[in-house]
């Protein structure tokens, strides 16, 4: 049997006949041996710097169309009706490159005891939860519909200028 090879985007109203389950650190990598929800085991080759996104869709080589799905993983959620108290969260957490999914009158982050600490620390509560987690890409991102285009000066997931980058954290795992 010959490993399914995924090397191209599918159109986002393609049919998909299967399915990509992956938690957010491994849908940055542009390069992954993994298995199809159907246990199928298959080999992603996409463009450097692509991180996929809960809903995209994939094109095999065999011309099977997968669809992209957000796995729940392990998050803090730090919740708060005041909007300063919220962008003060961003800030601090921004400022420590941990990549956030911004949520009307919340901020999801990777479970991490520290993090969370740090948060209560600033005010909100932090509730621990399982959920798909699909932070941004910031404002030089080139995919999802969560930033704007790739830019030259380095911060790409493989450090050449090109494509998307969370951080460095998730490339070096």
């Amino acid at each position: 049997m010959t490993l399914r090879v995924i090397e191209h985007r599918a159109a986002p109203d393609a049919v998909a006949t299967e399915q990509l389950i992956l938690p957010f650190e491994r849908r940055c990598k542009s390069r992954l041996r993994t298995r199809l929800a159907s246990g199928e085991e298959c080999g992603l080759f996409i463009e450097r710097g692509s991180v996929l996104r809960g809903g995209d869709k994939l094109l095999a080589n065999d011309g099977t169309v997968i669809e992209v799905v957000a796995a729940p993983e392990a998050l803090m959620e730090a919740s708060s009706d005041n909007a300063l108290a919220l962008a003060r969260v961003a800030y601090h957490l921004g400022n420590r490159h941990v990549a956030i999914q911004i949520l009307s009158g919340s901020l999801r982050f990777a479970s991490d005891h520290v993090l969370g600490e740090m948060v209560r620390g600033l005010g909100l509560p932090v509730n621990e939860i399982e959920a798909p987690f699909e932070p941004e890409t910031g404002a030089y991102g080139s995919h999802g519909g969560h930033g704007g285009h790739a830019h030259p000066h380095g911060h790409s997931a493989d450090g050449e200028g090109r494509g998307p980058r969370i951080h460095d954290h998730f490339a070096a795992r």
